[in-house]
């Protein structure tokens, strides 16, 4: 397995600090965030993420997203796209720049189940998905479904549905350890053989759910956070010993979204664990 970084979990980081420190580490790759975002004085996950490429004039950026990635020397594990299915300018200009830069693969977002009724949502976007597929298929490269929560493709049964019959050398699933806490998790070694050919990607991180104030009436509202790799609900050695058990050798990007310990020390600390969870759940190893 190849580790990379999605650079939506270090916002504070310019591309250049991003590439220099993630490849002094030893990172195999990296995810970059492309997507036009809110400008804030404090840098921030969603907002203001300084390792961010705007999506709007993405074609002026190219160059420079291939000379930072190229000279040091880290490779793409795939680019974060936040273009929704059904925006077919978004993705054709993402399919195009994943194919220019020769990152392989590109997310694709779905719709969030709160946006309509879900039969017709889901319907719609495995319309718009058939459209992705052949736009994919011409630009040689590979459209990833995310599994995650609060969209139609909250797990891999639903994922699979929505891909079943499409091309898999132009659309895949990107399975999510983390998001699978919150929302859609089924047994992970079965997941992985539901999805198949159909498994492209795995991203990596953790949460956890807390207990809020009780109601008057004793009622316990629960509420999801995100967490760090050794600390939230998702078992990481399972889930590899599952990812090993399945065969999965491609990519496996983090994306930590907890705060602690700082930036730095935290992809560090991260990249020493993910490693030293793979070797430990090898098969011979756990011989």
């Amino acid at each position: 397995m190849r580790f990379a970084v999605f650079t939506a979990s270090t916002p504070e980081w310019t591309p250049a600090e991003a590439v220099r420190i993630l490849a002094g580490q030893g990172w195999d790759g990296i995810e970059w965030r492309i997507t036009d975002q809110q400008e804030t004085e404090t840098p921030g996950f969603w907002a203001g993420n300084r390792a961010t490429w705007p999506l709007t004039g993405l074609e002026e950026h190219l160059d420079e997203i291939e000379r930072l990635t190229r000279e040091s020397g880290l490779e793409y594990s795939g680019l974060g796209g936040y273009a929704r299915c059904d925006d077919h300018d978004g993705v054709e200009r993402m399919l195009a720049a994943t194919a220019r830069l020769g990152a392989r693969q590109v997310r694709v977002t779905m719709p969030r189940t709160d946006a309509g009724e879900y039969r017709a949502l889901f319907a719609a976007a495995r319309r718009d998905l058939e459209w992705v597929a052949s736009r994919a298929a011409e630009h040689g490269v590979k459209a990833l479904v995310e599994l995650h929560h609060e969209t139609i493709t909250p797990s891999a049964s639903a994922a699979f549905r929505l891909v079943d019959g499409l091309d898999p050398r132009h659309v895949g699933v990107i399975h999510d350890l983390g998001n699978l806490v919150i929302e859609g998790r089924e047994e992970t070694l079965a997941s992985l053989q539901l999805l198949g050919p159909y498994l492209a990607h795995v991203h990596v991180k953790n949460a956890v759910w807390v207990a809020g104030a009780p109601a008057d009436d004793g009622t316990v509202p629960w509420r999801a956070e995100w967490a760090p790799l050794k600390a939230g609900a998702g078992d990481v050695d399972g889930y590899f010993r599952a990812l090993h058990a399945f065969g999965y050798d491609g990519w496996v990007t983090c994306e930590d979204f907890s705060t602690e310990p700082p930036l730095e020390a935290r992809t560090r600390g991260n990249l020493e664990y993910l490693r030293a969870v793979e070797a430990r759940t090898r098969p011979a190893a756990a011989a």
